[in-house]
């Protein structure tokens, strides 16, 4: 810290071979030996990487997607839905329909449509629609509906292969579009329903969102299979977090036998009780209690100030080991700070100005 006292408040910097000593860089090279210097690096880095040699690839084709006039978006696998007047859009991801690849040769085959990959693109492409398009609905609602053992085939496929390069990209595609759910600046919550297929990679979900509610029980009129979560290996470490951590990790922090318990139910279709047990919901609810149940918690995360929920779930999301992602993404200080500067909280009609007074703060209701 020393060092670093000295380089924040040197106005001209650290120069090339105390910048080495100090870890700055990797290396200083002159400038006639430069271009020379980084050519030669990059072959050895080159040599170095144990990826495979790939002839041709697969070409990513345009997304199947539509937009309606009241801002809701359809895609092959994917439905975002729009309630403006409620500020919460909802999204619902559909299992496969198809049997799953024989083996990656036939993954590979089926190029950008294959169902992993497909909903992936899908997913990630709707996160940041609604994140750069849509500030003011602050409230993502993550459905998933379908055959959950189909999902787990599916996703068993890239799991028997991973060292394949189609499936270590499509498999690193899915931490990367995890991360990007666990670093928006929206509530989201996870409906487990009946008929619902969270299972695998879609579990993922309910381990990254603030809150998860499942059904429990059957419920009167729904014919759907009832509603349960299966875990898969991949749960546990395929997709770390920004802290470095599994997102089962990151949920039991501080009690690892609830992650080697959760462990020894891999493969199990959990339903509420079981799921409930081990700790991988946050309520179940009966057909009685559901509708008022939801109801009441949407409409009062739809109430709060965004900015205080921003703080407060970024703050919540991220636990245990500092890391330049959690160092940027989820450091307490930096959003409290942040926060008691927004007109939100100090403008005039701003939560601290109103507070004791019994009237609520006005506020701006984007989410960004």
């Amino acid at each position: 810290r020393d060092l670093a006292d000295v380089f924040c408040s040197t106005e001209e910097g650290v120069k090339g071979k105390r910048a080495v000593k100090w870890n700055l860089v990797d290396e200083a090279i002159p400038n006639s030996k430069f271009d020379e210097t980084v050519a030669a690096r990059a072959v050895e880095f080159a040599q170095a990487s144990t990826k495979q040699d790939v002839a041709k690839g697969i070409t990513l084709g345009p997304l199947n997607k539509t937009i309606s006039e009241d801002g809701s978006l359809h895609y092959s696998l994917v439905e975002v839905s729009v309630e403006r007047d409620a500020r919460r859009a909802t999204l619902t991801l559909n299992g496969p329909v198809t049997d799953p690849p024989a083996d990656m040769s036939d993954f590979l085959s089926q190029g950008d449509q294959a169902y992993m990959l497909r909903l992936a693109r899908e997913l990630d492409d709707a996160i940041l629609h609604l994140r750069l398009n849509e500030p003011e609905l602050g409230l993502l609602v993550f459905r998933a509906q379908g055959d959950p053992g189909a999902v787990v085939a599916h996703e068993a496929v890239l799991m028997a292969e991973p060292d394949h390069w189609l499936a270590n990209e499509v498999l690193k595609y899915w931490k990367r579009v995890l991360k990007r759910v666990d670093v928006t600046s929206r509530s989201m919550v996870a409906l487990v329903e009946h008929g619902s297929c969270f299972a695998g990679v879609l579990a993922e979900l309910l381990f990254a969102v603030d809150r998860t509610y499942m059904m429990e029980d059957e419920f009167e009129g729904d014919n759907r299979p009832v509603a349960t979560v299966t875990l898969t290996a991949a749960n546990f470490g395929l997709y770390p977090m920004g802290n470095d951590l599994s997102r089962l990790e990151t949920r039991f922090y501080g009690t690892p036998e609830a992650v080697a318990g959760a462990q020894e139910h891999v493969g199990e279709a959990l339903e509420a009780e079981d799921a409930d047990d081990l700790g991988l919901v946050t309520m179940i609810l009966d057909d009685i209690d559901w509708e008022d149940e939801i109801r009441i918690f949407m409409e009062e995360r739809a109430s709060f100030s965004p900015d205080a929920m921003t703080g407060m779930e970024a703050n919540l999301r991220f636990v245990g080991p500092e890391t330049m992602e959690t160092r940027i993404f989820g450091r307490l200080t930096a959003w409290q700070n942040w926060i008691f500067n927004r007109p939100n909280a100090v403008g005039e009609v701003g939560a601290l100005q109103r507070y004791g007074t019994g009237v609520r703060g006005d506020f701006d209701m984007e989410r960004v």
